[in-house]
């Protein structure tokens, strides 16, 4: 299918967007050090940087329902404005409060758009499904790695608040082009009945509760392994080889081409996914990748730190668009993709939110981060269970039974 001018406008906003959805978390990680020596926060408080606005997506992706009132293209215009104001108040992170209120604002704004975005992928691009939400979440992950590797860089120029703040400059320009190319994309919600697709009027009729289908649950328990895995590194990777003798400039270098090779992995699976509609064998095998990552991290850190590196982001970065997608598959209705999307991301992200601080705490009563790296992998490797009962057959049982209500 032949995109016009319009659409091709549209996902290059769907996809800026994307790219400013974890610098505001992934800037602390290279410099927490610095920021601990300045507002003398312990480990454990700073897991709370990274952490609160990962549950703070969690709840606004469960409370998907009311974030949808907002509308697509407003919602995400909002979540994005909401990022660059967190972004802005960096400026004033020397205070530990607004530290943690910058966090909490950017988590809120996150979690509005990427609540809504499956949902308008899903409703305004069918056809491209597997591969627009493999590179919108590559683009994510693309964020994070450009944040880890420029923010030390900055250090040399300015001090760390302004390092931190620069990210609103990103947020700015997706916010503008989000509002410039979607003027012509209506919200479902608003689209007069004699123009809703049969789709579309089925799901007025008969809306997703996906808390009451063990499916749904399933869903989320891949999307806690893959949502933990993500966060974990992302927040004490870093961290992590600074204790081992690293500079904040090579730990953020190590974080970011860590993220890069979870982008390379996500647009692997944006070019595999839609030629493997079973998603089981790709799920295992970027399971395995990770797990064996992860031990390694643990056991072996400076045997081989850019194999790790490498073996983990390929293993993060496939692992974490495949559930996503995988949750899509079980719903051909725009709005039940988007329902379903948001809790299996909510339930996800409060559980991958407790991570960082939970690590955190190990490191301040253990001394160290390697017994948080085994049960990484050990948590993960028990998602095979899971994986094992996500065949084609039950997506689509799942899909029919609830368009059927």
């Amino acid at each position: 299918m032949k995109l016009r001018p319009g659409q091709l406008l549209c996902i290059a906003a769907i996809l800026l967007v994307g790219l400013n959805l974890r610098p505001a978390l992934a800037v602390i990680s290279p410099l927490i050090e610095t920021i601990r020596a300045a507002t003398g926060l312990s480990y454990q408080a700073m897991g709370w940087v990274t952490g609160l606005p990962i549950m703070a997506m969690g709840f606004l992706a469960l409370a998907g329902s009311t974030v949808y009132r907002l509308g697509m293209r407003r919602g995400v215009a909002i979540g994005i404005l909401l990022v660059f104001a967190a972004c802005l108040l960096r400026l004033l992170a020397a205070d530990p409060a607004w530290l943690l209120g910058s966090a909490l604002l950017a988590g809120i704004g996150i979690g509005i758009t990427q609540t809504l975005v499956p949902g308008f992928i899903k409703q305004h691009f069918p056809q491209q499904i597997d591969t627009l939400m493999a590179l919108y979440v590559s683009m994510i992950m693309g964020g994070a790695a450009m944040s880890a590797a420029g923010t030390p860089v900055l250090l040399h120029s300015m001090t760390w608040e302004p390092a931190l703040a620069m990210w609103a400059l990103p947020a700015l320009l997706g916010l503008a082009l989000w509002l410039l190319a979607t003027r012509a994309f209506r919200d479902p919600a608003r689209m007069p009945a004699t123009a809703a697709t049969p789709a579309a009027a089925a799901s007025a009729v008969t809306v997703l509760r996906p808390w009451r289908h063990a499916r749904a649950w399933l869903l989320a328990g891949l999307f806690c392994a893959s949502g933990s895995c993500y966060t974990l590194a992302l927040a004490w990777l870093a961290p992590y080889y600074i204790e081992l003798g690293a500079s904040p400039q090579r730990a953020g270098l190590l974080l970011a081409v860590l993220t890069l090779f979870e982008v390379a992995a996500g647009f692997l699976v944006a070019w595999l996914a839609p030629r493997n509609p079973d998603r089981r064998y790709l799920l295992a095998g970027c399971t395995l990748l990770a797990s064996a990552g992860y031990l390694m991290l643990a056991w072996i850190p400076l045997a081989a730190p850019w194999l790790i590196i490498a073996i983990l982001g390929l293993g993060i970065g496939a692992l974490f668009p495949l559930t996503l997608i995988l949750a899509m598959d079980h719903a051909s209705v725009p709005r039940n993709a988007g329902v379903l999307a948001a809790f299996v991301q909510g339930i996800g992200y409060l559980v991958a939110g407790l991570l960082p601080f939970a690590a955190g705490q190990l490191r301040d009563s253990l001394g160290s981060l390697e017994s948080a790296w085994s049960l990484m992998a050990g948590v993960v490797l028990l998602s095979l269970i899971l994986i094992r009962r996500a065949s084609p057959a039950s997506a689509k049982a799942f899909d029919q039974h609830c368009r059927q209500g």
